[in-house]
């Protein structure tokens, strides 16, 4: 049932500027990333002119895993592998990552690249179909939780948070990624024409698919702002909650710590 038909504004969720019941969000969301799984990296590139890069280095160079005992990281909605090959890098041999997606078309490309691009890669990386809001996981697991670009694309970001907590260890750090609201005047102007007019021309003559791409471009202005995303990770139950925008606020990363 969509919001106009009478669910409530609980039960329901943004795709891009269209409110739609949560179960809906979960599937269109499903929709978009099975049809851009395969150029999915590219796009990044193209659209972010490799800024991406730069702002994936600074998530990991904040995660610092450590080089001499133990890590076991969890990376949310990292299908194809990008933060999880990075974080390995960083990190001792003894680090080990597990890299969960609900979408398995995005997990294929992350093993394939595994298995390319990983040392032992069967004993130091997985790769885990699931949701981020019922993690098939369990209880105070991992060291490290991570999440890049995907938490806007979650219907119930409280109840994924809430996840992210549970399987922490105390002592384990929160870490998101995401687009933000850009806080340079002039540049906003310019940010957002080349977001609705550029990106979606970009999607549809490389990955043939102009609407994907619409939507990432409309759920990126539909996220909270840092202030209030905030404020949601606090409510979640983490202490020593920061945010730091990137690029005049292109991007933020975020910051929560498991204290007990």
């Amino acid at each position: 049932m969509k919001a106009g038909d009478g669910a409530t504004e609980r039960e329901s969720a943004d795709f891009g500027f269209e409110r739609v019941s949560l179960d809906e969000k979960q599937g269109r969301v499903d929709s978009v990333f099975h049809s851009v799984a395969r150029r999915y990296d590219v796009m990044n590139d193209l659209m972010s002119a490799g800024l991406h890069r730069a702002w994936k280095a600074q998530l990991v160079s904040m995660l610092r895993p450590p080089q001499g005992r133990p890590f076991a990281h969890l990376d949310v909605a990292g299908g194809t592998g990008d933060v999880a090959f990075r974080v390995l890098a960083a990190g001792g041999p003894k680090t080990r990552v597990t890299v969960l997606d609900i979408n398995e078309s995005m997990l294929r490309v992350g093993a394939e690249r595994a298995r390319e691009k990983v040392e032992d890669a069967s004993d130091r990386i997985a790769f885990v179909t699931g949701n981020a809001e019922s993690l098939p996981l369990p209880d105070a697991a991992f060291d490290a939780y991570t999440i890049a670009f995907g938490i806007r694309n979650v219907p119930r970001i409280e109840t994924a948070l809430a996840e992210a907590r549970r399987v922490l260890k105390p002592g384990g750090r929160f870490l998101c990624l995401e687009f933000s609201a850009v806080d340079i005047p002039l540049l906003d102007k310019i940010y957002d024409a080349y977001s609705f007019h550029v990106i979606p021309r970009i999607g549809a003559r490389v990955a043939g698919d102009a609407e994907s791409y619409r939507y990432l471009v409309e759920s990126i202005r539909k996220f909270p702002t840092r202030g209030a995303f905030a404020g949601m990770i606090e409510r979640a139950g983490f202490r020593h909650v920061t945010d730091r925008p990137l690029s005049g606020g292109i991007v933020a990363i975020h910051s929560g710590w498991k204290v007990s």
